[in-house]
């Protein structure tokens, strides 16, 4: 199973996983980041570079962080690519102890 970005990227965007992704899977929305199924290689580099621990494998995501499986999928088919790291959104402090951020994500349409 691939991984995928959940919950606590929401309203932060830390990219710090994107420069060690050998696969170049991740993708960027306005407030999240997310992983491209079809290209991961399970490989788990990108895990321990994410300062939230926003990045699980989808065979062990929790009930809650489920809905992420498809948000990741679809993000995958509309947003651009990220290889580069770029700063985490200006506000991604105070939101990176938050919890209950899905209805915060800006979706793919």
């Amino acid at each position: 199973m691939p991984f995928i970005v959940t919950e606590p990227c929401v309203q932060c965007k830390y990219t710090d996983c994107v420069e060690v992704c050998p696969m170049d899977c991740f993708v960027e929305g306005p407030n999240f980041l997310a992983i491209d199924p079809a290209g991961c290689i399970d490989c788990s580099v990108c895990v321990p570079q994410c300062p939230v621990d926003a990045i699980v494998n989808a065979s062990e995501a929790t009930q809650a962080q489920r809905p992420y499986i498809a948000i990741n999928a679809q993000a995958a088919q509309q947003w651009p690519s990220i290889t580069r790291r770029q700063p985490p959104l200006p506000e991604h402090g105070q939101w990176a102890g938050v919890s209950d951020k899905l209805h915060l994500l800006i979706s793919p349409a």
